[in-house]
């Protein structure tokens, strides 16, 4: 074993600190699913930036250093409150955020949010073709783009609800066909992993699996 150690040691370094930079500085993760559509797509490879909320200790998840906060409109990744699985969706509401939705439309502290059509799609869901919508939505300062499914049967409202300290609504772009907090519960500070900042690279893996070249350093949001 020591032997296979000496003649390995520059690779097993070399792991040492590819686990040090991915679990504390910068991470990616792939798009498995459409719940972000229509701005991440299946085959979309993110970057998270690991230091946008904390500084943790490597290759752990402990936090040694709080280095920023979530804003609204972030798009975020984090394990799942429910069961662990690590998602990403967008930070709707912020601890002490008064929240409603009604009918697919966001009120944010008594703001309604504000909609404007910019298109409509033909998308998959449940195994099936339906029509899709696409909007722009403004509300408390985030500006996004997000898509719903008039068709398809969804959770399509929030009961008005205040947002306790430490604690993020999370919602997937694509509302009508996304497990989020409506599905999973608030999501607690401690489950967040970092900041998706853009998009490496993207390949169609669904048909053809030939590059999106026009997706390839694609900036999420700027603040």
């Amino acid at each position: 074993m020591t032997k296979l150690i000496r003649a390995n040691k520059g690779f097993l370094l070399f792991l040492l600190l590819f686990g040090v930079f991915r679990t504390a500085v910068a991470d990616w993760s792939p798009i498995p699913s459409g719940s972000m559509r229509p701005n991440l797509l299946e085959g979309d490879v993110v970057y998270i930036n690991r230091l946008a909320y904390d500084l943790k200790i490597p290759l752990t998840e402990r936090q040694v250093a709080h280095l920023g906060d979530p804003a609204r409109g972030d798009v975020v990744v984090f394990y799942s409150p429910r069961d662990g699985t690590r998602l990403i969706k967008r930070v709707l509401a912020l601890p002490g955020d008064v929240v409603e939705m009604r009918d697919d439309r966001m009120t944010i502290n008594g703001e309604e949010a504000a909609y404007a059509l910019v298109g409509a799609a033909r998308e998959q869901a449940g195994g099936r073709e339906v029509d899709a919508v696409r909007l722009s939505e403004s509300v408390g300062g985030a500006h996004q783009r997000v898509q719903l499914l008039p068709r398809v049967p969804a959770l399509r409202d929030i009961a008005l609800l205040r947002i306790p300290p430490g604690q993020y609504l999370m919602l997937g772009d694509n509302r009508n066909n996304s497990a989020d907090s409506r599905v999973i519960g608030l999501v607690p500070r401690a489950k967040l992993l970092g900041r998706a900042e853009r998009i490496l690279v993207s390949a169609d893996y669904q048909h053809d699996w030939m590059p999106r070249f026009e997706r390839f350093g694609m900036a999420l949001r700027t603040r």
